[in-house]
């Protein structure tokens, strides 16, 4: 998560009022609220669906609660925890639960339903005090390891004098940052890594509770979870060195981008890394695999989940979902591997005023879609949703893939001959900067007319030809204009592919 301020003015301008597109998500989508234990801060930190298909929920002041949906009943597992964000139940039935300064394991050892044991299964991590610095996952890896993302902390609030772990003073004693906070932070950087390991993701074995360093160059990876195909995926929030929000694809020993956790790199050699050209930091990370174009496609992408194969999800089975703090959106992630790169785009699944903003923890039971929701001092929202598919899967985009020349679309159903028309589509290029600065505006933006676009024998996919790719670009694709062979509209009708390999 991160501080932003202007959010609620980038809403899409469909949310002030029902208009044809909620009709239509009303068809094909049902939202429903879910109440909330009576007492309870109604903000969720997570959300875990048991095996026996009770919900387990961790909320803001520190209590788990398990949700029966059968008879929709509550019953209040634990208390007393500080700040959860991430709940895993494992097969004993015990369940894993990221606290601010640990992650803990909770038994219920009479079978009471109260949980009587808490266990400490890994706390190697430093802290500070500072209010920034969160704590997420446990995701569970395809190995069963499991992986933890850490927060950086902020300049815009002190320390504390005593801190948990070691601190690395890349040049500015810890004294400095409780005695004179406002003067010390922004020369750490606005957001900054000083105790272990502030801006990595690590791994962790579940038995010995043996944590390794992962990677490192995260922000604020709020969102962490795994592919249908193993690839683990973290989300980050825009900042600074985040020109937008970004989805990477993270690979062992990989730096993604923000330098201020490289002070805990074993071959880093102890200057401070806000110090290093920028060319050099470029020239280390891996860039992000997806851009969420700011105010248009997320402002701050959280927990990204894998969409049942089902009949009911349709086509869409096997893709990843992602939620949006900022907005009521979910979108899709439609990702491909080209030359060892990851790249791929984001598109909308529904944007819906009944969604509400705050989407923070999602998890499937089934066909169902459970929606934790939480805003903190950020925009957002609160409470628990499902979000279930209601039958025909909508027309619209299905996937994409690049292409030497442009890009192939396919589609749900068959497209309309006038989709063959290059003036059916709507293709504009831009790029964000990789800087300290926070956030960047849209750059090197220019429009691109289709050259050529053909349809497929089916009728199911469209090749666009376009006169040149950028790599590092985000092609933001709008498809208003086409329609299907029985001249139905798209339901979401733009996505933004973000490019980093041409294919030869």
């Amino acid at each position: 998560m991160k501080t932003f301020f202007l959010t609620i003015a980038a809403l899409s301008l469909r949310m002030l009022a029902a208009d044809p597109y909620e009709t239509q998500l009303g068809v094909h989508y049902k939202v429903t609220k879910i109440p909330t234990p009576p007492g309870v801060d109604p903000q969720v930190g997570a959300v875990a669906v048991l095996a026996d298909g009770r919900i387990a929920t961790a909320f803001h002041h520190g209590e788990i609660g398990i949700f029966n949906p059968r008879d929709q009943s509550w019953k209040i597992f634990a208390e007393g925890l500080h700040e959860p964000l991430g709940l895993l139940e494992e097969k004993d039935g015990s369940l894993l639960v990221m606290q601010r300064p640990e992650l803990t394991r909770l038994r219920d050892t009479d079978g009471d339903g109260v949980a009587d044991q808490f266990d400490s299964l890994w706390a190697g991590f430093g802290m500070t005090g500072n209010y920034h610095e969160f704590a997420f996952g446990p995701a569970r890896g395809p190995t069963g390891k499991l992986y933890v993302s850490l927060n950086l902390a902020s300049s815009g609030a002190s320390i504390r004098p005593e801190i948990r772990g070691d601190w690395n003073p890349a040049g500015l004693p810890r004294a400095e940052f409780y005695n004179d906070w406002k003067t010390a932070g922004p020369k750490a950087g606005r957001m900054y890594s000083r105790v272990p390991w502030r801006g990595w993701v690590m791994e962790i074995d579940p038995q010995s509770g043996l944590a390794t360093p992962f990677a490192s160059g995260f922000r604020s990876p709020d969102g962490i979870g795994f592919d249908a195909a193993g690839n683990l995926l973290v989300s980050d929030n825009q900042g600074d060195w985040r020109g937008t929000s970004e989805l990477h694809v993270v690979r062992r020993d990989g730096f993604y981008g923000h330098p201020a956790s490289l002070v805990w790199r074993k071959d880093w050699d102890g200057s401070d890394p806000l110090q290093t050209a920028s060319q050099r930091l470029d020239s280390l990370r891996t860039p992000a695999a997806v851009w969420f174009p700011h105010n248009i496609y997320a402002n701050s992408p959280t927990q990204p989940v894998i969409i049942p194969k089902s009949a009911a999800w349709g086509p869409y089975g096997g893709q990843t979902l992602i939620g949006e703090m900022s907005s009521p959106r979910l979108l899709r992630l439609l990702m491909e591997e080209i030359d060892g790169v990851w790249q791929g785009a984001c598109i909308n699944l529904a944007e819906i005023k009944t969604l509400k903003g705050g989407m923070h923890r999602l998890a499937f039971s089934g066909d169902t879609l459970w929606i934790g929701r939480t805003h903190l001092s950020w925009a957002g929202g609160e409470g628990l949703a499902t979000f279930e598919p209601q039958g025909k899967t909508p027309f619209e985009p299905l996937d994409i893939h690049v292409t030497p020349r442009g890009f192939r679309i396919e589609f749900t159903e068959p497209l309309a001959a006038g989709a063959s028309d290059p003036a059916s589509w709507a293709i504009e290029h831009y790029t964000y900067a990789y800087h300290v600065t926070y956030g960047s505006p849209q750059m090197g933006k220019a429009v691109d007319v289709p050259t050529r676009v053909t349809l497929s024998k089916d009728g199911k996919s469209a090749e666009i030809e376009l006169a040149a790719l950028h790599p590092d670009f985000i092609y933001d694709i709008r498809m208003e204009k086409v329609v299907s062979l029985t001249g139905a509209a798209p339901l979401n009708p733009h996505l933004a592919y973000t490019v980093r390999r041409v294919p030869k």
